[in-house]
């Protein structure tokens, strides 16, 4: 058996991972809460999610987007989502030729137009790849969405609906990033089911029938 040391240390994590939990339900639901309408409104004008981040943030842009392009809970429709931190050509070229800094937002240049909205990823909110990809969404006009930690640093500033972490340790905040993606997910799929059973009804209504 591992030594009591190990044990208390795995206990002592996972009280401190379940109390930062609730430490984000007291402080970041009503972000989290605008950010799934902010993004399911996106998607239903016809707009797609783009996600990036470093190391176990590129991990979680990944992990969400195929949440949405798959499924979640529910089997329905394939939402379009893209991860910025996959397209090994596109990530060294424009490292090589730009700088590390502008991996995220050269793609996005390419890739974004004002109906879409970003998740950018940064447990520190500082990383300088991320933030320049953040300002690029919004010059272009897109909505912008940051997972951060700590005190959410330059990114939960410069993004419209910031969802913050309250936390310096990055293996706790990646872990609560993940569980936010997860309820990012559900959210939206709640809504956008919502919204295509409401359709029907308003249809009838407008043409004159009973609802």
């Amino acid at each position: 058996m591992p030594p009591e040391s190990i044990r208390a240390h795995f206990a002592l994590t996972l009280r401190a991972g379940a109390d930062l939990r609730l430490r984000v339900l007291e402080s970041g639901l009503e972000n989290l809460l605008r950010a799934t309408e902010a993004v399911s409104s996106s998607l239903r004008r016809g707009g797609k999610l783009l996600l990036f981040g470093n190391g176990g943030s590129a991990a979680d842009a990944q992990h969400i987007a195929t949440e949405f392009v798959c499924r979640f809970k529910h089997t329905r429709e394939p939402l379009p989502a893209l991860s910025l931190t996959t397209d090994t050509s596109a990530l060294t070229a424009i490292g090589n030729d730009y700088g590390f800094d502008q991996i995220f937002a050269r793609q996005l240049l390419a890739l974004g137009s004002p109906a879409d909205i970003v998740i950018a990823i940064s447990t520190s909110g500082a990383s300088p790849n991320v933030l320049a990809g953040a300002r690029v969404a919004r010059r272009i006009g897109m909505r912008t969405i940051g997972f951060a930690g700590g005190d959410g640093g330059r990114l939960a500033r410069l993004v419209e609906i910031p969802v913050v972490v309250p936390s310096k340790d990055t293996a706790l905040v990646q872990e609560c990033h993940i569980t936010l993606g997860h309820l990012l997910c559900a959210g939206v799929e709640m809504l956008l089911k919502a919204a295509k059973h409401a359709k029907p009804a308003a249809h009838r209504h407008k043409a004159g029938f009973a609802t």
